[in-house]
C-alpha cells in the first residue's frame, strides 16, 4: 500500500521565506495513517528549509540526497538543486521516485519536481502536494491583497487547503529562514 497525501506551501515576502506543511499521511484513498507527520525540516546547519510531498519513502530518499548535495556544495542552494536534478534524471532508480520538494534558504526558494526540474516560483509563492493548488491559490490572493507576513500567509493558505483537500490536515509544521 502506497502512503502519500500532503500539502506544502512556500511564501517569500519582505526578506523572509516560510515553508509550511501539514501532518497527514494517507494510505490509498481512504485511510489516514498518521496525522502528525513532519514533512518540513531544516538542513545544513539550519540554514536551509525543505518541505516534501509524495510517497513518504521516496520523499525521504530525495531529501537525503539533497542534504548530501548541500554538504558537497557548501550550502549553495541552486548548485545543490541542479546537481540533485541531474542525478535524479540520470539515475534509473531515482527516476522512479514519486516526490517533490520545496527548498529554501535566506535568499532563494525553489521547487524540485518529480521530473528532476528546478523551478523558481513566480511572485514569491509556490505549493506542492495533493492540496497544493488550494494553498497556492490562497497564498497568491493573500500576498496580493493583504499586508500579512510571509508566515501568516503560509499558515492561512494551509488552513484553506485543509478545509478543502481531504488529504490535508491542520496539524502544521512551519519553518522560516
Amino acid at each position: 500500500m502506497e502512503l502519500k497525501g500532503t500539502t506544502i506551501v512556500g511564501v517569500k515576502k519582505d526578506g523572509k521565506t516560510v515553508i509550511a506543511g501539514d501532518g497527514q499521511v494517507t494510505a490509498g484513498q481512504s485511510v489516514i495513517m498518521k496525522g502528525n507527520a513532519v514533512k518540513v525540516r531544516r538542513l545544513y546547519n539550519d540554514k536551509v528549509v525543505i518541505g516534501f510531498a509524495g510517497s513518504v519513502a521516496d520523499a525521504f530518499s530525495l531529501s537525503e540526497k539533497f542534504e548530501e548535495m548541500l554538504s558537497r556544495y557548501s550550502g549553495n542552494l541552486m548548485r545543490s538543486a541542479v546537481a540533485l536534478a541531474q542525478l535524479w534524471r540520470g539515475d534509473k532508480a531515482l527516476r522512479q521516485l514519486e516526490a517533490m520538494m520545496i527548498v529554501a534558504d535566506s535568499t532563494e526558494m525553489l521547487v524540485l519536481s518529480g521530473n528532476g526540474d528546478v523551478i523558481q516560483p513566480e511572485n514569491g509563492v509556490c505549493a506542492i502536494g495533493s492540496g497544493g493548488n488550494y494553498a497556492l491559490s490562497a497564498a497568491r490572493a493573500l500576498i496580493r491583497n493583504t499586508d500579512m507576513s510571509a508566515k501568516d500567509i503560509a499558515v492561512e493558505s494551509m488552513k484553506v487547503a485543509s478545509e478543502i483537500c481531504v488529504f490535508t490536515n491542520g496539524n502544521l509544521t512551519v519553518e522560516e529562514v
